[in-house]
C-alpha cells in the first residue's frame, strides 16, 4: 500500500468514514488475527475474541490516528499488542509459562551460545511446545514496532525491502531496528527464563 492511499485513510478514519474504516479492516484482518495467534497460541477463541476487541478499541480510537507519528499497521498493531496484554494479565497463560520456564532450566546443553546464535539448538528443542510459549511471551513483552519487525523477518520470512515497505520506513531504518529487536528479546527471553533458575535456586 503506498503513503498516498495510507493517507487518505487515515484521513477518512479521522473524519470517521465508514468506508476508510472497511478499507482497514480488509487490508489487515487477517494480518492482525495471524500475528495474535502467534501470541496466543492455538486457542481460537480466545484469538477471535483479542482480535474483536482490538478493532473495537480501533474503533474508538480512529479519530485519533496521527500518520507523523508512525504507519497504520503498527498503529493498529500497538492496540492489538494491548489487547493481547490484557488477556495474560487475566492469569489464563501463566502456569504454562510456568511450565516452560522450569523446562529451559533443567534443559541441558549450550543455552547461552543459543540465545546468542553461536550454535544452533537441536530439533527436539526448536521443535518444543515450552519454547513455543516462552518465544510467544518473550514477543508479548516488546513494544509494538520489534513485535512487527521481528514477526514479519523472522516468522512470515519476509525481505528487508518488503518489511521498509510494510512499515513506510527505509531499508537501513528497518535493518537498524531489526538489530534492536533482537537485542531486546534476547534481554526479555533471558530475563525469562532466569526468573526461573532463581526460582528453583530459592527453593533449594
Amino acid at each position: 500500500m503506498g503513503k498516498q492511499t495510507e493517507t487518505e485513510i487515515a484521513e477518512g478514519l479521522r473524519q470517521g468514514n465508514r468506508d476508510a474504516w472497511l478499507t482497514l479492516y480488509d487490508l489487515y484482518a487477517d494480518q492482525v488475527w495471524r500475528n495474535v495467534a502467534r501470541l496466543m497460541g492455538g486457542d481460537p477463541a480466545s484469538v477471535a475474541d483479542v482480535v474483536q476487541e482490538t478493532f473495537l478499541a480501533a474503533a474508538r480510537s480512529a479519530g485519533t490516528f496521527n500518520p507523523r507519528r508512525g504507519c497504520l499497521w503498527v498503529w493498529l498493531w500497538t492496540i492489538a499488542k494491548r489487547q493481547v496484554a490484557l488477556h495474560y494479565r487475566k492469569g489464563q497463560q501463566r502456569s504454562a509459562l510456568v511450565q516452560a520456564q522450569t523446562w529451559w532450566t533443567s534443559l541441558n546443553g549450550q543455552k547461552d551460545d543459543w540465545l546468542q546464535g553461536v550454535e544452533k539448538p537441536p530439533p527436539e528443542v526448536l521443535e518444543s511446545r515450552e519454547l513455543a510459549e516462552l518465544v510467544r511471551y518473550t514477543l508479548a513483552e516488546l513494544p509494538a514496532e520489534y513485535q512487527v519487525l521481528l514477526m514479519a523477518k523472522y516468522i512470515d520470512g519476509a525481505a528487508v525491502e518488503q518489511i521498509a515497505d510494510q512499515v513506510k520506513g527505509s531499508r537501513v531504518a528497518v535493518r537498524s531496528k531489526l538489530a534492536r529487536a533482537r537485542k531486546a528479546f534476547r534481554e526479555v527471553f533471558t530475563r525469562l527464563t532466569h526468573r526461573a533458575s532463581g526460582m528453583q535456586e530459592v527453593a533449594l
